[in-house]
């Protein structure tokens, strides 16, 4: 699903660029989970600790 919304950009400028959109791809697929996600927590962590001016732990 990530793949959805990021093949319509063929190049990232910066790597901090290609870390915005997996998360923002990621927070509209997360409207859609029904079923609860092995090793959320885990995943969390790092993205608190990637953006950590937008999610508090």
């Amino acid at each position: 699903m990530v793949r959805k919304y990021t093949k319509t950009k063929s190049i990232f400028p910066t790597d901090d660029s290609i870390r915005k959109a997996v998360y923002m791809s990621v927070k509209e697929i997360s409207k859609k989970w029904t079923i609860p996600i092995r090793d959320w927590g885990l995943a969390y962590a790092q993205f608190v600790i990637f953006f950590e001016d937008r999610l508090t732990a």
